[in-house]
């Protein structure tokens, strides 16, 4: 494991920084504070641009990519891909069953608190908060891509979608901080286990057909 981050340096080292910040502002402030201040600055072209940017991270999107990898014959790398999507959208699943925060509206309903800036048009959910899960679709998918393609430009370009894809749910009054940080770091966890698992099998079946796609190792 510890083989693959050294592969993409800098974006794992990004990721971590990201990371350690998320979960030290999670635990030093409150759900509410730390969302009154990343949701300092709202517009309508940001409204707009939120409300579709934040599908980056909804399962379609996932399974586009997918079904675009096997057609341009990545059908190892759209496998690794369906594997993280699946394990771990059904481990966020689970964990929204049993935990069940409330989302933001009905959070502020709760402790009274009047939030001015709801996004038209957009349906505010009341539970199943923690974790996001279009958070962790976008973190996951984010992780393999970058494994696969190893190419330190288009790394950090997966990066910073994948980061606006988590910002555009709280953004969106949709979740919290803890639930975007937790979402993604869930989704690196199983993005990295997805492959490094299926890299060490060299030849596998997909879909009836043999895949012995050999990734090259970074030169």
């Amino acid at each position: 494991m510890w083989k693959l981050l050294k592969q993409c340096p800098v974006f794992f080292a990004l990721l971590a920084i990201l990371l350690v910040i998320g979960i030290s502002s999670c635990l030093l402030t409150s759900k509410l504070i730390s969302f009154i201040f990343i949701n300092f600055y709202h517009d309508k072209w940001l409204d707009l641009f939120f409300s579709y940017y934040t599908f980056m991270g909804d399962g379609v999107m996932c399974i586009v990519v997918i079904i675009t990898l096997f057609l341009i014959k990545k059908k190892k790398t759209a496998l690794i891909l369906l594997v993280s999507y699946l394990s771990s959208g059904i481990f966020v699943q689970l964990l929204k069953r049993f935990i069940n925060n409330p989302r933001p509206s009905l959070y502020f309903d709760q402790i009274g608190f009047k939030y001015p800036y709801f996004v038209k048009g957009i349906h505010q959910m009341h539970s199943g908060s923690f974790p996001s899960g279009h958070t962790t679709s976008a973190f996951a998918m984010a992780i393999v891509l970058t494994l696969c393609f190893r190419q330190k430009w288009i790394s950090l370009l997966f990066m910073l979608l994948a980061i606006f894809a988590g910002y555009s749910r709280i953004y969106l009054a949709q979740h919290f901080l803890e639930d975007v940080v937790v979402g993604a770091l869930i989704g690196s966890v199983f993005g990295l286990i997805s492959y490094y698992y299926i890299w060490q099998s060299r030849d596998i079946r997909f879909f009836g057909i043999y895949e012995a796609e050999i990734i090259p190792e970074k030169s």
